[in-house]
């Protein structure tokens, strides 16, 4: 099937991450029909308005904005009106449920949700406690970890763990590799969730033999031989099953499906061991 495209502008006073996420969970839902993506992040003043501007009056297409400064976003919405650009603006419609149920105005600051709070920090510390605890570091403090991921080679651990950073939770993964002993802290650990991470042989051998051959390595391995892949990860299920850990199967999930999962579970387990 032949595609077709179109471009998207996406105008941020911050990062562009909201509409970025935003514009591509749209996009997703039209088979054969992708977006060119422009995107042009911390426009704050007329100066950076009027490159954008430019831009759009040259590759016309849909525009979408999170501008909260009146005078910018008016200029855009206007320009876009004479050029016959579709544009809406992303945070308008939340700012205004929010200002009718709360009764208050907001304030007018562009990229507030990243300033340094204390969230910001938590989230920081997170990720140097992950990056530190990746492919089975420092297992002698796992116990510090709110999160620790198992499985076998190529589930995801390192991407889902680092996406869970972000989140602010600090995560640890351990793999679980034939012939060798798992750390002895890890089936005796009380306060992390340990989730184990596991896939299809058919998906898992893909994978690595894709990684075998981005490092031109010789194919003939037990590492992506079918049974014994098969036996790695049934062993690792019975792991997870001998301790009651939770599974979450990754072989049709994306990372931040896999980490949606994790986080449903954490908050599960973290109420437990605030009753207990």
């Amino acid at each position: 099937m032949q595609r077709s495209y179109f471009h998207l502008h996406l105008v941020s006073d911050s990062t562009g991450e909201t509409l970025l996420s935003l514009s591509r969970a749209a996009a997703a839902q039209y088979q054969g029909i992708s977006s060119i993506e422009h995107i042009y992040p911390l426009v704050r003043s007329p100066e950076q308005l009027a490159r954008v501007l430019a831009a759009i009056e040259s590759e016309p297409g849909i525009v979408l904005f999170t501008l909260v400064d009146y005078a910018l976003s008016e200029k855009l919405e206007q320009t876009c009106r004479e050029h016959g650009c579709p544009c809406m603006s992303i945070l308008q419609p939340v700012l205004s449920l929010f200002q009718s149920y709360l009764g208050a105005t907001f304030d007018h600051r562009p990229g507030a949700q990243h300033t340094l709070s204390t969230e910001y920090f938590r989230r920081i510390d997170a990720l140097n406690f992950t990056l530190m605890h990746d492919d089975g570091q420092m297992t002698e403090d796992l116990e510090e970890a709110e999160v620790v991921l198992v499985g076998v080679s190529r589930t995801s651990k390192t991407p889902t763990g680092i996406y869970l950073a972000n989140r602010g939770i600090k995560t640890a993964n351990v793999p679980l590799v034939p012939g060798v002993p798992l750390p002895d802290r890890l089936e005796h650990l009380v306060k992390p969730l340990i989730v184990g991470l596991v896939a299809s042989p058919e998906r898992i051998i893909q994978i690595r033999q894709n990684r075998l051959l981005s490092l031109q390595a010789a194919e003939d391995t037990p590492y992506v031989d079918r049974d014994a892949v098969t036996e790695e990860i049934a062993q690792s299920r019975r792991l997870c099953a001998r301790h009651n850990w939770p599974m979450i199967d990754v072989t049709r999930r994306s990372i931040e499906e896999t980490a949606a999962a994790i986080l449903e579970l954490y908050q599960v387990h973290r109420l437990a061991h605030l009753v207990q």
